[in-house]
């Protein structure tokens, strides 16, 4: 057999080269123009005023839940409960802005570990690049675990060592917990509409321990603040109507897009589903649109445009199938949605951290609470309403009569998908 001359290899590794360059360096530079062009048009543009509810409280078990659709109402609550705390105060996040909101939860904080309170900090480094580094600092009885930008160490090679920590939590004295969407910062408090949940009741000693077991996963014991372990003592009581779902890359684990897959699968007359970001892999997509196939009133509502330019293109790519399957899609105007909420025939609700996207559903460090409430789903379902109000629907005819430019560049960006 012959084998193949130097010349020819040489033609098949530039003939792969430029392949891949096409495949993967065009869109990427096509994306961050499109960013950096997003970017410089948001400058003082300020989002509108969008409609909102007050918090609803309903009896779950031997607890409550109180649903939160506006920043700043939600922040008051979760400062006030740590202004009471008497033991403990467990608070974790992803981006915390170095604003007055930001410095009110700091101040806030810190008082309470001067009188005598146990205070754990978790934040993830990477998503506060552009934070002060001062701001980050705490006295010593704040114990603070600093999830560090590149979490892999020398193991460079495994990849479950990269997953950010997306998680939004806080518990105080065992007692009540707060879980959802919401960052802290001045923009989320007032201009953001996001979903969150305060929780009472056997359910926050599922949440206390999910934060506990990050930070022993995670602590780094070659450094002063994180370096103690997180011992819990906590009932073994558990509440039928109330699971928590977490997302644990060093683990392998993933169960919230299980969790979405089952209820879809299980849907028999209505899925309703909120979500900041939507760039699903395939197998989500056909259980979507197998279910409206069946008869199932499917609604998707995301940003009519999002804090991610990019995200949104991407999104769009599988708006022909849904639409064609009879899955409606709404988009909220006026303002960034940043809610991760679904529900599912009037008695199954999830409120959480991860969108329905790549990077959450197996990737990130995520947190979701999945309720059997015919309650809280009502509420739920009022709120999805509410939303839908202040969006506007995507439809066949409209989509179908979009401009070439504009299929041109869906069809640029699609290689991006698996990496969002």
């Amino acid at each position: 057999m012959r084998r193949p001359s130097p010349f020819t290899v040489d033609r098949l590794v530039t003939v792969l080269r430029r392949t891949l360059l096409a495949m993967f360096g065009i869109p990427i530079v096509l994306a961050i123009v499109m960013s950096l062009v997003d970017s410089y048009r948001r400058r003082g543009r300020r989002p509108k005023p969008f409609p909102t509810t007050r918090p609803r409280t309903i009896a779950v078990g031997d607890g409550e839940l109180t649903t939160y659709t506006f920043g700043q109402d939600l922040y008051d609550d979760m400062i006030a409960a740590i202004e009471k705390a008497e033991r403990q105060v467990l608070l974790e996040t992803y981006i915390w802005k170095a604003d007055a909101v930001g410095e009110r939860f700091k101040r806030t904080l810190i008082a309470a570990a001067e009188r005598g309170v146990d205070v754990y900090v978790i934040v993830d480094s990477f998503a506060n690049l552009v934070v002060a580094p001062r701001f980050m600092q705490f006295p010593p009885s704040v114990k603070l675990l600093r999830f560090p930008v590149y979490p892999a160490g020398w193991r460079f090679f495994d990849f479950s060592r990269y997953g950010r920590d997306h998680r939004k939590i806080l518990v105080v004295d065992d007692t009540v917990g707060f879980v959802g969407g919401y960052n802290i910062g001045s923009t989320y408090a007032t201009e953001w509409r996001d979903t969150h949940l305060r929780i009472t009741g056997p359910g926050v000693w599922d949440l206390e321990r999910a934060f506990a077991d990050f930070w022993n996963l995670n602590r780094r014991k070659r450094f002063r603040d994180s370096a103690r372990p997180l011992l819990l003592e906590t009932p073994s009581v558990w509440e039928p109507r109330i699971r928590f779902h977490r997302n644990v890359p060093r683990l392998w684990m993933f169960p919230i897009r299980s969790m979405y897959l089952e209820a879809i699968a299980r849907a028999t007359s209505n899925i309703y589903l909120t979500t900041a970001y939507f760039t699903p892999d395939q197998d989500f997509v056909d259980a979507l649109k197998e279910a409206a196939g069946r008869g199932v009133d499917v609604r998707i509502l995301v940003p009519l445009k999002s804090n991610h330019i990019v995200t949104d293109w991407i999104s769009r790519g599988y708006f022909s199938q849904l639409l064609e399957a009879g899955v409606r899609i709404f988009r909220f105007s006026g303002a960034m949605i940043h809610a991760k909420a679904a529900t599912v025939d009037g008695t199954w609700v999830t409120i959480g951290t991860a969108n329905i996207d790549r990077l959450s559903l197996t990737f990130n460090y995520e947190i979701n609470v999945e309720i059997i409430d015919e309650a809280l789903a009502k509420v739920q379902e009022e709120i999805f309403e509410l939303d839908s109000s202040n969006s506007l629907e995507m439809t066949r005819a409209e989509w179908e009569a979009r401009d070439i430019h504009r299929k041109f560049t869906e069809f640029v960006l699609r290689p991006l998908r698996p990496l969002l």
